[in-house]
This record gives C-alpha cells, structure tokens and sequence, in this order.
C-alpha cells in the first residue's frame, strides 16, 4: 500500500539565514512520501536565491515535484495568511508545518504518522527541543501531555507550530484556516479542538525549535498581551475564566522555560 503524503508547509519572510538548513532537515527525513510547500511573505533578504539553489539541487536529484514555491499577492501578508495560502495548495493527506528556522529530527514524520495511525488521530503534536541559532539543540526538552482538549488547550499553550500534524481525511482542509489575529496559531488550535477534535500528544523531541534574539515570540510582554487578548477578544471568555487560564497558561509557559 503506497504511504500517505505529507505536505510540508513554510511560510517564508526574509528566513535567507536558516532556510537552506530548515530544507535540508526535511530532506534528512526517514520517512520519504512528502512535498515542501514554501510560501514567500514578500521576503526583502536573500531567501529566494536561496531557495532556488535549493530548488535546483532538488531537480538534479529528480526530485523537482517534492519542492514548490508560491508568492504572496500583494496586499495579503502575515504569517496566518502565509500558511492558509499554503494549506490550500497542499496536495498531500497529511499537513505540517514548520517556521522557515526551525529543523525536523530525522525521524519526525515516520514517528508522528504512526503514532496518528495508533491512536487514530486526526490531529497530533509532538514535543521539541530549544536550539541555539545555530540550530544546535541545548538539551531542553519540552515535553507534552498524551491528549490536549478545547480546556485543557486553554491552559496550557503547549502545543507547538513546528510539531503539528493534520490528517485532511478527518479534518477538512477548510477548518485548518488559521484566524489572521495574533498568536494565529494558538487560535487555530483552540478552534478545531473546539470542535470537539482531540489533539494527541507523542512525547518525543522530534522539532529543534531555534530560538532567535529578533522572533516574535522572545518579546515576553507580547506574548502576554496576544494570550490576554485571545481568551477576551476571539474565545470571548468571562473575566474571571480568563483570568484562571491566565494563571494555568503563566505556570506552563515559565515551566517550559526553565
């Protein structure tokens, strides 16, 4: 029986420093049937040359239809736009996604795609390990929870961009449209679980997650205010449910830290 494919999506924004690394990590992969969906976010640095060197490499190995590249229109920006855009053109069964300076372990997808297959996951997430910048992992793990509902989501924002997994045969690809708000992604997870889909935690570090001195998420004070506002402004929760979320998200997010 012939495996699934995997579509790799990548939103791409001026990631020439990493991109090259990133791709060649998908490429390291033990698991083969996949495609890389990258999505340029009108990147102003040298990504595209890189990219294309890339691109060319992929053709002299006959491996040209594993690897795509689309442009934002103008007017449309951002990284929840960006992925849309990419989950659309997808043409595998299964979607992933990884940021443009982020690595899969060689083992990722054909650990991740089993472990959907046991548990009969429609959406899955597995634990990652911090890097360096230079992709070079620092031996702090973060581990995850086996099952992640709508509530235990709220409190806990665990789940990981670069570790998640969708099956478009039981999630249709309509629903995984990430919301154009900050902290998209948390919001797209809290959507689908809301749903009443499970997401399914495999506890391995199969992500090396480079944290970068100029990345949205190192601003601490925005990463407060993004959460605050998705409990009060897109889940519409109550004052004093936020408020405990809050606290639960708060302990969470400076225990994966530590």
């Amino acid at each position: 029986m012939k495996m699934p494919k995997v579509s790799i999506i990548i939103p791409v924004h001026n990631a020439g420093r990493f991109i090259e690394d990133t791709i060649r990590s998908i490429m390291s992969e033990t698991y083969q049937n996949w495609e890389i969906v990258l999505v340029n976010d009108h990147s102003d640095d040298d990504s595209i040359k890189r990219i294309g060197y890339m691109m060319e490499e992929f053709a002299e190995k006959g491996m040209a239809d594993k690897i795509s590249l689309f442009h934002m229109p103008e007017g449309q920006r951002g990284a929840a736009n960006t992925r849309n855009y990419g989950v659309k053109e997808a043409k595998g069964r299964f979607i992933a996604f990884l940021d443009a300076d982020d690595l899969f372990e060689p083992p990722k997808l054909e650990m991740q795609l089993k472990f959907m297959k046991e548990n009969d996951a429609a959406f899955s997430f597995t634990g990652y390990e911090f890097a360096d910048e230079t992709g070079i992992g620092i031996e702090k793990i973060v581990r995850v929870p086996k099952k992640m509902s709508y509530r235990s989501a709220l409190k806990n924002t665990t789940i990981f961009t670069s570790t998640v997994m969708f099956d478009t045969k039981k999630i249709d690809k309509s629903l995984i449209q990430m919301p154009d708000v900050p902290s998209e992604d948390t919001a797209l997870w809290w959507k689908i679980l809301k749903e009443g889909y499970t997401a399914y935690g495999l506890d391995r570090p199969l992500t090396l997650y480079r944290r970068s001195a100029g990345t949205l998420s190192a601003n601490k004070k925005t990463a407060i205010a993004r959460i605050w506002n998705l409990y009060r402004n897109v889940e519409k929760l109550s004052l004093p449910y936020s408020m405990w979320c809050f606290i639960c998200y708060a302990v969470h997010a400076v225990w994966r830290r530590l």
